[in-house]
């Protein structure tokens, strides 16, 4: 039986995938990823989307810039941010790898 989870590789994979899902596990960092979506957008833009604190935005930005899934320029004053949304395909086809495999290793299970 081959298994998902199992060699350097698959465990490098789960260890991203694990990763990119406890980032997004949080409703407002879900928001900013929804209002990147439509394009870039200044701090100032996303804080008052979001109506929580100035610092906690802050601190959401980094984490998902720390990640990768998305850039900031300063333009004077104000921080804009953009959507990388090449990253966030990698993540779609780590989640869609796992999800294949998953769902193989279950087919040979239940026919086993």
């Amino acid at each position: 039986m081959e298994l998902c989870c199992v060699g350097e590789k698959a465990e490098k994979e789960l260890r991203l995938t694990v990763d990119f899902l406890k980032l997004i596990a949080e409703e407002n960092r879900l928001k900013i990823l929804c209002l990147l979506a439509q394009g870039e957008l200044c701090v100032c833009k996303i804080w008052s989307a979001l109506n929580i604190p100035q610092n906690l935005t802050s601190h959401h930005l980094k984490a998902l810039k720390e990640y990768g899934l998305i850039s900031s320029r300063k333009e004077g004053l104000n921080v804009y941010y953009v959507l990388n949304i090449q990253v966030l395909k990698d993540a779609q086809d780590l989640l869609e790898a796992f999800l294949t495999a998953h769902k193989r290793v279950c087919l040979i299970k239940n026919k086993g």
